[in-house]
């Protein structure tokens, strides 16, 4: 397999966005329809994209958010005041079928821990914490996220994610 030249870069009002497709129905919906409204109207999340000889190969949403001490391992909350903790929050991450199993989605995480070092060291973060869908859980803890202390609630007929977190401290050394 060759090696993809792939930039990460901002998500622009002009970028083409009604093509892409993850094989995930809300992924794409929330891609072509929220993420711009989200980015540019709303100002809750900035979008970030891959792009591969220029074709759109994923997506990664983001936004800033707070966890409380007590939702941390004790191993992670031991020193940490007992006050809202500043987190990046990994909304939403998705890649193109054509680019699946290509590396992108780990690419665009690790520009978005990249990302959460700069958030620490500009105003403060703890860690990344995402809502991972049951079929990504496998994915992000390969990489070192584990499960978080959370409220259980009901999302209807879609399946529950499963909060999961990466400290700064474990970002900070596999960086």
């Amino acid at each position: 397999m060759p090696d993809l030249q792939i930039q990460i870069r901002r998500l622009e009002a002009s970028d083409e966005r009604v093509h892409f497709q993850s094989g995930d129905i809300e992924l794409d919906r929330f891609f072509q329809r929220f993420a711009g409204q989200n980015q540019f109207r709303h100002y809750v999340g900035t979008t970030y994209i891959a792009l591969c000889a220029n074709q759109l190969a994923g997506y990664v949403t983001v936004s800033s958010g707070e966890i409380t001490a007590e939702q941390l391992a004790a191993t992670v909350r031991k020193r940490l005041p007992d006050y809202p903790l500043p987190i990046l929050r990994l909304a939403r991450l998705a890649v193109d079928q054509v680019f699946q199993g290509q590396g992108v989605g780990k690419l665009l995480l690790k520009s978005m821990l990249e990302l959460a070092l700069q958030q620490r060291d500009q105003s403060g973060c703890v860690g990344v914490v995402v809502d991972a869908k049951p079929q990504a859980v496998a994915f992000y803890s390969r990489l070192g996220f584990e499960p978080l202390a959370t409220v259980s609630g009901e999302l209807g007929s879609r399946p529950e994610p499963q909060a999961l977190f990466l400290p700064i401290q474990v970002i900070a050394k596999s960086i």
